[in-house]
């Protein structure tokens, strides 16, 4: 069965985004496994493969300078990270750029290969996943700010200009992709799109703007950079997604501590790398731990590589009423750890 996820619309002032769907279809099974020997997975064995990195080498901490728009909410079932918006553990949260396209506003491959890495944007194939970025508000536009292909972002009037709205910030969560053929998601490589319900909330001073939008905004610049989750306490989510089974595996992780750049899954007898849904960067397809079972048991890498809580591992099982395909969007399960 296809899995279908439909866009939201943006909103720039009175421009309407365009809207884009995409279906991830579950893949046909791959040959079992040859039969091993159920064990305890070792926490500390090496994964098979090394959890995958970002594409360019730019620090975490960097700040980013560009332009903010906004958007209603997450399409459906999923945003383009694979978590529903009624599961994000903030409302507060945005949209980052999937390509950095200057000079081709049709460009739509996702992932985006390897032999096209320079096309790629700061959504880095869904590896900045799940992570938070605190988000500062700066000057206003006095002028034209359409996001118009090859166009000045703010042009016309009186340009760029301070007021008392600057300094705002926010604390907000990664949790969709913006591939709109325009400016600002093309040919604006520190472009945010922010949750329309976050702006009045930024704080200046601190109490919330409350009238930042819509009389204050017409699509300010902005400064960002990732931060860790704010206030984190307990451990990850995992749920399986709309039509998991056993024949496809999918699960989102959820609750993360400092993104996710990798999930492995023990097989009964060593470790590998699983495959990430697409660009979907909180979704992977799992193995079992035994061949034909519907037990899985996984491990889970940060945005540092590192393996989130010390190397503890989660194990579940594929939810009864899911044995022909999970009905609901969003399947949270139990684990235990080790």
């Amino acid at each position: 069965m296809g899995l279908m996820r439909s866009t939201h619309a943006r909103r720039w002032l009175s421009v309407l985004g365009a809207i884009c769907l995409f279906a991830l279809l579950p893949p046909t099974a791959s040959a079992t496994p040859t039969a091993a020997a159920t064990t305890a997975p070792p926490t500390a064995q090496a994964a098979t493969t090394p959890a995958p990195t970002p594409a360019d080498d730019t620090p975490a901490d960097d700040t980013t300078t560009g332009n903010a728009t906004h958007f209603d909410g997450l399409g459906t079932p999923y945003g383009g990270c694979g978590i529903p918006q009624a599961d994000l553990d903030s409302q507060d949260f945005v949209a980052l750029n999937v390509f950095n396209t200057p000079d081709d506003p049709d460009y739509n491959t996702r992932p985006v290969p390897a032999q096209d890495a320079a096309k790629m944007g700061s959504w880095q194939n869904g590896l900045n996943c799940g992570r938070w970025v605190r988000v500062n508000i700066g000057d206003y536009c006095d002028g034209t700010n359409d996001g118009a292909w090859n166009e000045p972002f703010c042009r016309d009037g009186g340009g760029w200009t301070a007021d008392a709205y600057n300094g705002a910030t926010l604390t907000m969560l990664v949790a969709d992709s913006c591939a709109d053929p325009n400016a600002w998601c093309r040919q604006d490589p520190g472009h945010l799109d922010l949750a329309t319900g976050s702006l009045n909330r930024f704080t200046l001073n601190g109490s919330p703007v409350g009238d930042l939008y819509p009389d204050h905004w017409n699509n300010r610049q902005i400064s960002w950079s990732f931060v860790p989750a704010p206030d984190y306490s307990g451990d990850i989510s995992v749920a399986f997604m709309q039509n998991a089974s056993a024949d496809w595996p999918a699960v989102s992780v959820n609750h993360l501590p400092n993104g996710i750049h990798g999930v492995d899954y023990f097989d009964g007898g060593s470790w590998h790398s699983a495959s990430m849904n697409s660009d979907m960067g909180q979704s992977y397809v799992l193995q079992p731990d035994s061949p034909g079972g519907t037990q899985y048991t996984i491990r889970v890498y940060d945005a540092d590589g590192d393996l989130v809580q010390g190397g503890r591992t989660y194990t579940f099982d594929l939810p009864s009423d899911c044995g022909g395909g999970c009905a609901n969007a969003y399947n949270p399960v139990s684990y235990t750890t080790g």
